[in-house]
Protein backbone atom coordinates (compact mmCIF):
# COMPACT_ATOMS: atom_id res chain seq x y z
CA UNK A 1 0.00 0.00 0.00
CA UNK A 2 1.62 3.06 -1.03
CA UNK A 3 1.03 6.46 1.16
CA UNK A 4 1.20 9.88 0.48
CA UNK A 5 4.37 9.86 2.67
CA UNK A 6 5.70 7.11 0.56
CA UNK A 7 4.61 9.15 -2.56
CA UNK A 8 7.58 11.13 -3.36
CA UNK A 9 9.68 8.11 -3.13
CA UNK A 10 7.61 6.23 -5.99
CA UNK A 11 7.34 9.38 -7.94
CA UNK A 12 10.58 9.89 -8.41
CA UNK A 13 11.76 6.32 -9.07
CA UNK A 14 9.13 6.89 -12.28
CA UNK A 15 10.98 10.44 -13.06
CA UNK A 16 13.91 8.97 -12.90
CA UNK A 17 13.11 6.39 -15.13
CA UNK A 18 15.91 5.18 -17.60
CA UNK A 19 15.52 2.65 -20.12
CA UNK A 20 18.57 -0.28 -19.95
CA UNK A 21 19.99 1.62 -22.84
CA UNK A 22 21.40 4.51 -21.48
CA UNK A 23 23.88 3.41 -19.80
CA UNK A 24 25.03 5.80 -17.09
CA UNK A 25 28.59 6.71 -16.39
CA UNK A 26 29.16 7.86 -12.83
CA UNK A 27 32.91 8.66 -12.38
CA UNK A 28 32.38 10.00 -8.87
CA UNK A 29 30.91 6.45 -7.75
CA UNK A 30 32.46 3.41 -6.42
CA UNK A 31 31.91 2.06 -9.92
CA UNK A 32 32.46 3.12 -13.65
CA UNK A 33 30.39 1.57 -15.56
CA UNK A 34 32.70 1.13 -19.21
CA UNK A 35 30.47 -0.47 -21.56
CA UNK A 36 30.82 0.94 -25.34
CA UNK A 37 33.19 2.92 -24.64
CA UNK A 38 34.54 3.69 -28.36
CA UNK A 39 34.57 -0.15 -29.89
CA UNK A 40 31.06 0.17 -30.02
CA UNK A 41 31.35 3.15 -33.45
CA UNK A 42 33.40 0.64 -35.99
CA UNK A 43 32.13 -0.93 -38.94
CA UNK A 44 32.25 -4.08 -40.17
CA UNK A 45 30.66 -5.86 -43.47
CA UNK A 46 27.33 -7.15 -43.86
CA UNK A 47 28.50 -11.04 -45.14
CA UNK A 48 27.38 -14.18 -44.06
CA UNK A 49 28.42 -14.95 -40.39
CA UNK A 50 31.92 -16.60 -41.39
CA UNK A 51 33.40 -13.49 -42.56
CA UNK A 52 33.06 -12.56 -38.97
CA UNK A 53 35.26 -14.01 -36.28
CA UNK A 54 33.26 -14.21 -33.51
CA UNK A 55 36.36 -14.13 -30.81
CA UNK A 56 36.71 -10.57 -31.69
CA UNK A 57 33.52 -9.86 -32.80
CA UNK A 58 30.06 -9.56 -30.23
CA UNK A 59 27.75 -8.52 -32.20
CA UNK A 60 27.18 -6.04 -35.04
CA UNK A 61 23.80 -3.50 -35.04
CA UNK A 62 23.03 -2.31 -38.63
CA UNK A 63 26.73 -2.59 -39.61
CA UNK A 64 28.17 -1.06 -36.93
CA UNK A 65 30.44 -3.31 -34.76
CA UNK A 66 30.17 -4.21 -30.82
CA UNK A 67 33.28 -5.58 -30.07
CA UNK A 68 34.21 -8.76 -27.63
CA UNK A 69 36.83 -6.39 -25.60
CA UNK A 70 33.96 -3.53 -24.80
CA UNK A 71 31.78 -6.78 -23.20
CA UNK A 72 34.83 -8.01 -21.45
CA UNK A 73 35.63 -4.96 -20.41
CA UNK A 74 32.24 -4.16 -19.00
CA UNK A 75 31.75 -7.98 -17.72
CA UNK A 76 34.74 -6.49 -15.50
CA UNK A 77 33.51 -3.59 -14.00
CA UNK A 78 30.08 -4.68 -13.05
CA UNK A 79 31.82 -7.86 -11.40
CA UNK A 80 33.76 -5.78 -9.44
CA UNK A 81 36.80 -7.63 -10.00
CA UNK A 82 35.58 -10.83 -9.13
CA UNK A 83 35.05 -12.02 -12.98
CA UNK A 84 38.26 -14.77 -11.78
CA UNK A 85 35.59 -16.41 -9.60
CA UNK A 86 32.94 -17.11 -11.41
CA UNK A 87 32.03 -20.40 -13.66
CA UNK A 88 32.64 -20.49 -17.50
CA UNK A 89 28.53 -21.03 -17.46
CA UNK A 90 27.87 -17.92 -15.27
CA UNK A 91 30.12 -15.86 -17.22
CA UNK A 92 28.62 -16.73 -20.67
CA UNK A 93 25.93 -15.88 -19.32
CA UNK A 94 26.68 -12.02 -17.76
CA UNK A 95 28.66 -11.44 -21.52
CA UNK A 96 25.14 -12.34 -23.03
CA UNK A 97 23.47 -10.08 -20.34
CA UNK A 98 25.81 -6.93 -21.37
CA UNK A 99 25.71 -7.45 -24.60
CA UNK A 100 22.24 -7.29 -25.15
CA UNK A 101 22.63 -3.93 -23.21
CA UNK A 102 25.39 -2.92 -25.59
CA UNK A 103 23.15 -3.64 -28.49
CA UNK A 104 20.13 -1.67 -27.36
CA UNK A 105 22.68 1.00 -26.87
CA UNK A 106 24.08 1.00 -30.00
CA UNK A 107 20.45 0.93 -31.57
CA UNK A 108 19.10 3.59 -29.45
CA UNK A 109 22.45 6.06 -30.46
CA UNK A 110 21.85 5.10 -33.97
CA UNK A 111 18.00 6.52 -33.68
CA UNK A 112 19.12 9.71 -31.97
CA UNK A 113 21.62 10.49 -34.54
CA UNK A 114 18.71 10.12 -37.24
CA UNK A 115 16.58 12.57 -34.85
CA UNK A 116 19.62 14.78 -34.38
CA UNK A 117 19.88 14.39 -30.86
CA UNK A 118 23.76 14.11 -30.63
CA UNK A 119 25.19 17.13 -28.44
CA UNK A 120 28.01 19.35 -29.78
CA UNK A 121 31.51 18.79 -28.86
CA UNK A 122 30.65 21.67 -26.56
CA UNK A 123 27.92 20.23 -24.79
CA UNK A 124 29.74 17.29 -24.18
CA UNK A 125 32.71 18.68 -22.66
CA UNK A 126 30.44 21.06 -20.51
CA UNK A 127 29.04 18.10 -19.58
CA UNK A 128 32.42 15.75 -18.61
CA UNK A 129 33.81 18.80 -16.68
CA UNK A 130 30.47 19.22 -14.15
CA UNK A 131 30.76 15.32 -13.69
CA UNK A 132 34.46 15.68 -12.91
CA UNK A 133 33.83 18.84 -10.13
CA UNK A 134 30.37 16.83 -8.90
CA UNK A 135 32.59 13.62 -8.29
CA UNK A 136 34.85 15.35 -5.77
CA UNK A 137 37.68 13.93 -7.03
CA UNK A 138 40.95 15.36 -7.37
CA UNK A 139 42.05 15.31 -11.36
CA UNK A 140 44.75 12.37 -10.63
CA UNK A 141 42.29 10.68 -8.80
CA UNK A 142 39.37 10.67 -11.74
CA UNK A 143 42.31 10.01 -13.96
CA UNK A 144 43.09 6.99 -11.82
CA UNK A 145 39.30 5.31 -11.57
CA UNK A 146 39.20 5.78 -15.52
CA UNK A 147 42.34 4.30 -15.95
CA UNK A 148 41.11 1.11 -13.85
CA UNK A 149 37.77 0.95 -15.43
CA UNK A 150 39.27 0.56 -19.14
CA UNK A 151 38.78 4.10 -20.17
CA UNK A 152 40.69 7.22 -21.68
CA UNK A 153 39.59 10.78 -21.67
CA UNK A 154 38.60 10.17 -25.58
CA UNK A 155 36.59 7.12 -24.76
CA UNK A 156 35.12 8.83 -21.38
CA UNK A 157 33.97 11.73 -23.41
CA UNK A 158 32.44 9.17 -26.13
CA UNK A 159 30.27 7.45 -23.53
CA UNK A 160 29.13 11.33 -22.21
CA UNK A 161 28.30 12.15 -25.66
CA UNK A 162 26.18 8.83 -26.16
CA UNK A 163 24.42 9.00 -22.79
CA UNK A 164 23.24 12.59 -23.43
CA UNK A 165 22.33 11.78 -27.30
CA UNK A 166 20.00 8.90 -26.01
CA UNK A 167 18.84 10.82 -22.61
CA UNK A 168 17.56 14.01 -25.51
CA UNK A 169 16.11 11.01 -27.99
CA UNK A 170 14.19 9.83 -25.13
CA UNK A 171 13.23 13.63 -23.81
CA UNK A 172 12.45 14.32 -27.87
CA UNK A 173 9.96 10.92 -28.08
CA UNK A 174 8.21 11.53 -24.56
CA UNK A 175 7.49 15.27 -25.27
CA UNK A 176 4.14 14.47 -26.81
CA UNK A 177 2.99 13.35 -23.96
CA UNK A 178 0.06 16.25 -22.87
CA UNK A 179 -0.71 17.26 -19.18
CA UNK A 180 -3.53 15.23 -17.66
CA UNK A 181 -7.16 16.91 -17.28
CA UNK A 182 -8.78 17.90 -14.33
CA UNK A 183 -11.24 15.14 -14.24
CA UNK A 184 -8.09 12.35 -15.01
CA UNK A 185 -6.35 13.41 -11.45
CA UNK A 186 -9.94 13.48 -10.05
CA UNK A 187 -10.68 9.84 -10.95
CA UNK A 188 -6.90 8.88 -9.92
CA UNK A 189 -7.68 10.47 -6.65
CA UNK A 190 -10.94 9.06 -5.77
CA UNK A 191 -9.24 5.51 -7.14
CA UNK A 192 -6.41 5.46 -4.95
CA UNK A 193 -7.96 6.60 -1.60
CA UNK A 194 -4.84 4.79 0.25
CA UNK A 195 -2.39 7.30 -1.31
CA UNK A 196 -3.47 9.92 0.02
CA UNK A 197 -2.91 9.33 3.76
CA UNK A 198 0.18 11.26 5.32
CA UNK A 199 1.30 9.07 8.48
CA UNK A 200 2.61 10.69 11.71
CA UNK A 201 6.16 11.14 11.00
CA UNK A 202 9.14 13.11 9.88
CA UNK A 203 11.20 14.34 7.09
CA UNK A 204 14.64 14.75 7.50
CA UNK A 205 17.79 16.30 6.29
CA UNK A 206 21.51 14.82 6.57
CA UNK A 207 24.99 15.91 6.36
CA UNK A 208 27.27 12.31 6.13
CA UNK A 209 30.40 12.28 6.78
CA UNK A 210 32.10 8.34 5.67
CA UNK A 211 35.58 7.93 7.41
CA UNK A 212 35.74 4.86 4.69
CA UNK A 213 37.94 5.40 1.21
CA UNK A 214 34.81 4.74 -0.38
CA UNK A 215 35.88 6.56 -4.33
CA UNK A 216 32.50 7.88 -4.19
CA UNK A 217 33.57 11.86 -4.22
CA UNK A 218 34.89 10.98 -0.31
CA UNK A 219 37.20 14.00 0.81
CA UNK A 220 37.76 12.02 4.12
CA UNK A 221 39.71 9.04 4.07
CA UNK A 222 40.36 7.94 7.59
CA UNK A 223 39.13 8.51 10.76
CA UNK A 224 41.14 11.15 12.13
CA UNK A 225 40.07 13.21 8.57
CA UNK A 226 36.85 12.38 9.30
CA UNK A 227 36.57 13.58 12.86
CA UNK A 228 38.10 17.20 12.07
CA UNK A 229 35.62 17.23 9.03
CA UNK A 230 32.61 16.97 11.27
CA UNK A 231 34.24 19.54 13.11
CA UNK A 232 34.74 21.57 10.23
CA UNK A 233 30.63 21.43 9.26
CA UNK A 234 29.48 22.16 13.00
CA UNK A 235 31.65 25.53 13.02
CA UNK A 236 29.86 26.48 9.51
CA UNK A 237 26.28 25.47 10.91
CA UNK A 238 26.46 27.41 14.04
CA UNK A 239 27.71 30.26 11.59
CA UNK A 240 24.73 32.96 12.00
CA UNK A 241 22.68 32.84 8.70
CA UNK A 242 23.89 29.23 7.69
CA UNK A 243 22.49 27.22 5.56
CA UNK A 244 22.18 23.23 5.83
CA UNK A 245 20.96 22.53 2.41
CA UNK A 246 23.89 24.62 1.06
CA UNK A 247 26.39 22.82 3.48
CA UNK A 248 24.96 19.70 2.68
CA UNK A 249 25.69 20.08 -1.34
CA UNK A 250 29.22 21.19 -0.68
CA UNK A 251 30.23 18.88 2.48
CA UNK A 252 28.64 15.93 2.58
CA UNK A 253 29.75 12.72 1.76
CA UNK A 254 27.01 11.11 0.20
CA UNK A 255 24.69 10.83 -3.03
CA UNK A 256 21.76 12.63 -0.64
CA UNK A 257 24.34 15.70 -0.99
CA UNK A 258 22.71 16.71 -4.54
CA UNK A 259 19.15 17.19 -3.13
CA UNK A 260 21.09 19.32 -0.53
CA UNK A 261 21.03 16.05 2.05
CA UNK A 262 17.46 15.48 2.16
CA UNK A 263 16.68 12.17 2.82
CA UNK A 264 12.97 11.75 2.68
CA UNK A 265 9.85 11.26 4.64
CA UNK A 266 9.94 8.49 7.46
CA UNK A 267 6.79 7.55 8.75
CA UNK A 268 7.22 6.78 12.62
CA UNK A 269 7.64 3.12 11.75
CA UNK A 270 9.94 3.85 9.25
CA UNK A 271 12.00 5.91 11.69
CA UNK A 272 11.87 3.06 14.30
CA UNK A 273 12.95 0.63 11.97
CA UNK A 274 15.79 2.69 10.16
CA UNK A 275 16.95 4.70 13.07
CA UNK A 276 15.57 3.08 16.62
CA UNK A 277 18.15 4.84 18.51
CA UNK A 278 16.87 8.23 17.25
CA UNK A 279 13.03 7.32 16.50
CA UNK A 280 11.62 9.00 19.87
CA UNK A 281 13.74 12.19 20.33
CA UNK A 282 12.81 12.92 16.50
CA UNK A 283 8.97 12.46 17.15
CA UNK A 284 9.32 14.30 21.03
CA UNK A 285 7.38 17.32 20.45
CA UNK A 286 10.27 19.11 21.90
CA UNK A 287 12.80 18.32 19.24
CA UNK A 288 11.66 21.69 17.56
CA UNK A 289 11.17 21.47 13.50
CA UNK A 290 14.69 23.17 12.16
CA UNK A 291 16.52 21.69 14.79
CA UNK A 292 19.81 20.10 13.75
CA UNK A 293 21.24 16.77 16.25
CA UNK A 294 24.83 16.34 16.90
CA UNK A 295 26.86 14.17 14.92
CA UNK A 296 25.37 10.34 15.08
CA UNK A 297 27.73 7.52 14.45
CA UNK A 298 25.92 5.22 12.36
CA UNK A 299 27.24 2.19 10.30
CA UNK A 300 30.60 3.31 10.50
CA UNK A 301 29.26 6.94 8.83
CA UNK A 302 28.54 10.22 11.08
CA UNK A 303 25.58 11.87 10.35
CA UNK A 304 24.07 15.23 11.51
CA UNK A 305 20.33 15.51 10.90
CA UNK A 306 18.15 18.47 10.67
CA UNK A 307 14.55 18.29 11.06
CA UNK A 308 12.35 19.38 8.08
CA UNK A 309 9.09 18.46 8.84
CA UNK A 310 6.93 16.44 11.65
CA UNK A 311 3.38 15.24 11.24
CA UNK A 312 1.99 14.34 14.83
CA UNK A 313 -1.34 12.78 13.63
CA UNK A 314 -2.28 10.58 10.53
CA UNK A 315 -4.50 12.89 8.27
CA UNK A 316 -6.26 12.27 5.25
CA UNK A 317 -5.13 14.79 2.12
CA UNK A 318 -7.81 16.23 -0.02
CA UNK A 319 -7.16 17.38 -3.88
CA UNK A 320 -6.81 20.80 -2.36
CA UNK A 321 -4.02 19.81 0.05
CA UNK A 322 -0.73 21.48 -1.10
CA UNK A 323 1.20 19.28 -3.79
CA UNK A 324 -0.92 16.62 -4.04
CA UNK A 325 -2.25 17.74 -7.74
CA UNK A 326 1.19 18.38 -8.92
CA UNK A 327 2.10 15.29 -7.51
CA UNK A 328 -0.80 12.67 -9.36
CA UNK A 329 -0.25 14.57 -12.32
CA UNK A 330 3.86 14.39 -12.14
CA UNK A 331 2.60 10.89 -11.53
CA UNK A 332 0.50 10.11 -14.74
CA UNK A 333 3.01 11.99 -16.93
CA UNK A 334 6.03 9.94 -15.83
CA UNK A 335 4.19 6.73 -16.33
CA UNK A 336 3.19 7.58 -19.88
CA UNK A 337 6.77 8.41 -20.86
CA UNK A 338 7.86 5.68 -19.53
CA UNK A 339 5.73 3.34 -21.09
CA UNK A 340 5.93 5.56 -24.38
CA UNK A 341 9.94 5.26 -24.31
CA UNK A 342 9.42 1.49 -23.52
CA UNK A 343 7.39 1.22 -26.53
CA UNK A 344 9.56 3.24 -28.78
CA UNK A 345 12.65 0.94 -28.02
CA UNK A 346 10.92 -2.07 -28.79
CA UNK A 347 10.41 -1.19 -32.16
CA UNK A 348 13.50 0.26 -32.92
CA UNK A 349 14.80 -3.29 -32.03
CA UNK A 350 12.23 -4.87 -34.10
CA UNK A 351 13.76 -2.71 -36.94
CA UNK A 352 17.15 -3.09 -35.92
CA UNK A 353 19.73 -5.42 -38.01
CA UNK A 354 21.23 -7.24 -35.30
CA UNK A 355 23.61 -10.14 -35.16
CA UNK A 356 24.48 -11.50 -32.30
CA UNK A 357 27.49 -13.60 -32.87
CA UNK A 358 28.15 -14.28 -29.27
CA UNK A 359 24.41 -15.76 -28.49
CA UNK A 360 25.18 -18.28 -31.61
CA UNK A 361 28.52 -19.73 -30.44
CA UNK A 362 26.59 -20.59 -26.95
CA UNK A 363 23.85 -22.42 -29.22
CA UNK A 364 25.99 -24.20 -31.55
CA UNK A 365 28.45 -24.92 -28.54
CA UNK A 366 25.74 -25.42 -25.44
CA UNK A 367 27.88 -28.26 -23.75
CA UNK A 368 30.97 -26.81 -23.77
CA UNK A 369 30.69 -24.20 -20.67
CA UNK A 370 31.00 -26.09 -17.08
CA UNK A 371 29.33 -25.01 -14.32
CA UNK A 372 32.18 -25.39 -12.04
CA UNK A 373 33.43 -22.24 -10.05
CA UNK A 374 37.52 -22.32 -10.56
CA UNK A 375 39.31 -23.35 -6.88
CA UNK A 376 40.10 -20.40 -4.73
CA UNK A 377 44.25 -20.31 -4.47
CA UNK A 378 45.57 -21.04 -1.20
CA UNK A 379 46.55 -18.34 1.07
CA UNK A 380 49.67 -17.64 2.50
CA UNK A 381 50.32 -19.41 5.52
CA UNK A 382 48.66 -16.81 8.55
CA UNK A 383 47.07 -14.84 5.99
CA UNK A 384 43.63 -13.87 5.98
CA UNK A 385 41.85 -15.58 2.27
CA UNK A 386 40.57 -12.52 0.36
CA UNK A 387 40.64 -14.08 -2.37
CA UNK A 388 37.05 -16.02 -2.23
CA UNK A 389 33.89 -14.52 -2.43
CA UNK A 390 30.20 -16.08 -1.28
CA UNK A 391 28.44 -17.90 -4.18
CA UNK A 392 25.30 -15.05 -3.77
CA UNK A 393 27.33 -12.68 -3.83
CA UNK A 394 29.07 -13.02 -6.95
CA UNK A 395 26.31 -13.82 -8.47
CA UNK A 396 24.89 -10.48 -7.30
CA UNK A 397 27.85 -8.51 -8.73
CA UNK A 398 27.02 -9.55 -12.37
CA UNK A 399 23.30 -9.67 -12.16
CA UNK A 400 22.75 -6.44 -12.96
CA UNK A 401 25.70 -6.05 -15.66
CA UNK A 402 23.37 -3.35 -18.31
CA UNK A 403 23.19 -0.66 -16.33
CA UNK A 404 24.60 1.12 -13.11
CA UNK A 405 24.37 3.64 -10.18
CA UNK A 406 25.50 5.32 -7.61
CA UNK A 407 24.89 3.31 -4.62
CA UNK A 408 21.76 4.42 -2.15
CA UNK A 409 22.12 6.25 1.02
CA UNK A 410 23.97 4.23 3.56
CA UNK A 411 21.32 4.63 6.38
CA UNK A 412 21.15 2.12 9.38
CA UNK A 413 19.90 -1.60 8.97
CA UNK A 414 16.11 -2.27 7.28
CA UNK A 415 16.32 1.88 5.82
CA UNK A 416 14.11 2.32 2.88
CA UNK A 417 16.82 3.44 0.23
CA UNK A 418 13.87 4.69 -1.91
CA UNK A 419 13.60 7.28 0.99
CA UNK A 420 16.90 8.47 0.07
CA UNK A 421 16.07 9.84 -3.04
Amino acid sequence: MLHIDEFEGAKAKVHNFNLRVIVAIVVGAAAVFAAACGGTTGTTSQGPAGSVDPNETAATVNGKTIKMEDVERAVKQQAQGQESKLSPLELAGARLQVLQGLIEQEVMFQKAEKENTVPSDDDVAAEVNRRKVESRLSAEEFNKQMSQAGLTEQSFREQVRREIAIQKLVEKITGRIETPKDEEIEKFYRGNPEMFIKKRGVRLAAIVVDPANSGEGDTTTNQAEAEQRVKEILGRLQQPGSDFTAIAREYSEDPSRFQGGDLGYFTEDDLKQSYPQLAAGFMNPEFARGQITSPVGISGRYYIFKLQERVEKEENLTLDSPGVRPQINELLVNNRKQLLAAAYQAIAMNEAEVENYLARKVVENPNELSGARPAAPPSAPGAANTNTAPAAETSANTNNVASNAGRPVNLSAGANANRAR
